[in-house]
């Protein structure tokens, strides 16, 4: 009666997809910024500029998948206490 959602669980290559990905990223920014006809503190700039960018959305990810779980948490607890109260419901009882 009570359905629990499977755990879906991220293969290898997508891991390593992902990260290659990100490396690659990280990197082209990085030889851009330094190959980048400017002062040196205009290229500083940029660089923590992109490291800003970066951990802002890492932390961005992390709350929207936080929030996601807790919503994930309170339906499992409210639907555990619908059935629990549909169990011990007998339409054949007196007023």
């Amino acid at each position: 009666m009570s359905d629990t959602p499977v755990k879906q669980q991220n293969t290898a290559a997508f891991y390593g997809q992902a990260v290659a990905s990100f490396s690659v990223a990280m990197a082209a920014t990085a030889v851009g910024i330094l190959r980048l006809d400017a002062d040196a503190w205009v290229r500083g700039f940029l660089g923590v500029a992109v490291l800003y960018l970066v951990t802002s959305a890492f932390t961005l990810a992390k709350v929207i998948r936080d929030r996601q779980e807790a919503g994930r948490i309170v339906s499992r607890v409210d639907q555990a206490r619908l059935e629990k109260l549909l169990a011990e419901h007998d339409p054949f009882e007196k007023l």
